[in-house]
């Protein structure tokens, strides 16, 4: 999935900034990447890292990496477009790129190298390793190395927590009634921004979802049974998602009234301010509502689904993952950048900065507290990848989502949906 829009105040996303950045400041940031002197006898590669946040980050890097020998030059692309780039016959040498439906799409042609020899292959953790694994594989290979995990799940306000002596819920009866204690002290439950499809998507739906069954073997046969979902088949959208769906409208109504009309950053303002207990959102908001409340206590844990407590599990994302091209003509060149990227104390301090998960066996735990609820679910396993995020694009899901909690029928969406994965099976 890609990390969804941080801004900076009111409503900057990812298109907006990097639009805003233009020709001049991208000019500048290769610039920057550059180390003193010309760089003659060099072998000249470019890394492609998107993530905005990340830019002077990766910058950085890039011109350590540069000035620390001088057999390669690294160049630091980061408006360029990957499937135009894969199209023209000249993607990126290397890429620290967000894993997805849609970059898998590449690994399963058989466009992206094999990079199983390496061995920093060896040392990512297997349950991570099976996160890429569900998306689609080229035979033999091992196309990718996950790089930094992200894991979602609802972030509280601890203060109002201990105020009204409400503890974590771990069940659902025991997240509802968490919900009437608040509601009766006058507080908001939670805080939605539906006026921005993807806010709910990444949030109420893939948590209720996820926190209900397994998406994983859900999509699995979803993909198996193709032309045939919904139509007296095992396993259908509006078979499986009713009744968590159903639950992500009842949330929705337990919501700040002015929620269809809010986006991504009044929720976290909302949270800085302590206008609610509670915000579905990924670790990206941390630092915008630290930002707007340098002194606001919040902490994380995952939505409880069920009556069993160890049912509980946290949405996880590959965030970043590493990977080279077969149509690169530079291909040592690149593994030997990659292969600086993913030495400990480069890729754990990336993941400590940017609060992130270690995708290694080695990789310590995280530090900051506003994650550290999730720690012990990652160490176990207990995560899931977002059900919205393994819809192909070419199927609205986001929108459906927003229409179902700002009134659309549960069931006719869903059905649609079935539809839809029906006639994107047919033209497969």
């Amino acid at each position: 999935m890609p990390t969804p829009p941080l801004p900076s105040g009111a409503g900057l996303s990812r298109r907006t900034l990097l639009g805003g950045i233009g020709a001049a400041g991208a000019a500048l940031l290769l610039a920057g990447c550059a180390p003193s002197g010309s760089g003659r006898g060099r072998t000249e590669i470019t890394f492609y890292a998107t993530k905005p946040e990340a830019i002077p980050y990766f910058s950085d890097l890039v011109s350590r990496f540069n000035e620390s020998q001088s057999a390669i030059r690294v160049i630091h692309d980061s408006t360029s477009g990957i499937s135009a780039g894969f199209v023209r016959g000249n993607p990126p040498d290397v890429a620290a790129f967000t894993y997805n439906l849609e970059m898998a799409r590449f690994m399963e042609r058989g466009a992206l190298s094999d990079l199983g020899d390496l061995p920093e292959a060896g040392t990512i953790r297997p349950e991570v390793q099976e996160l890429v694994d569900q998306y689609a594989t080229y035979p033999g290979r091992t196309s990718v190395l996950p790089y930094s995990i992200t894991a979602a799940s609802v972030i509280y306000n601890q203060q109002v927590f201990a105020d009204l002596g409400v503890e974590v819920p771990t069940t659902w009866d025991e997240f509802l009634a968490a919900c009437d204690t608040f509601t009766a002290a006058g507080v908001t439950p939670i805080y939605s921004t539906f006026r921005e499809p993807w806010t709910v998507a990444q949030g109420l739906f893939d948590y209720t979802t996820g926190g209900s069954l397994d998406v994983a073997a859900f999509y699995e046969k979803m993909n198996a049974e193709g032309t045939s979902v919904g139509q007296g088949g095992s396993v259908s959208f509006e078979k499986d998602f009713r009744e968590p769906v159903e639950r992500m409208v009842q949330l929705g109504r337990l919501s700040n009234a002015n929620r269809n009309s809010r986006g991504y950053g009044d929720g976290n303002l909302a949270m800085a301010q302590g206008e609610a207990a509670m915000l579905m959102q990924g670790p990206w908001a941390l630092g915008e509502i630290t930002k707007a409340n340098p002194e606001a206590k919040v902490g994380t844990f995952p939505l409880p689904m069920t009556d069993d407590p160890a049912d509980r599990k946290v949405r996880v994302n590959l965030d970043l993952a590493l990977w080279v091209p077969e149509q690169s003509r530079k291909q040592d060149a690149a593994r030997e950048f990659l292969t600086y990227l993913m030495q400990p104390e480069i890729q754990d301090a990336y993941n400590r900065d940017f609060l992130a998960f270690g995708t290694t066996r080695s990789a310590p735990a995280v530090t900051d507290e506003r994650i550290a609820g999730m720690q012990s679910y990652y160490d176990d396993a207990r995560f899931y990848q977002g059900a919205s995020k393994a819809i192909p694009l070419t199927i609205p899901a986001e929108n459906y989502v927003q229409g179902i909690v700002t009134g659309a029928s549960v069931e006719g969406t869903l059905r649609t949906m079935d539809a839809d994965w029906r006639r994107l099976a047919l033209r497969a």
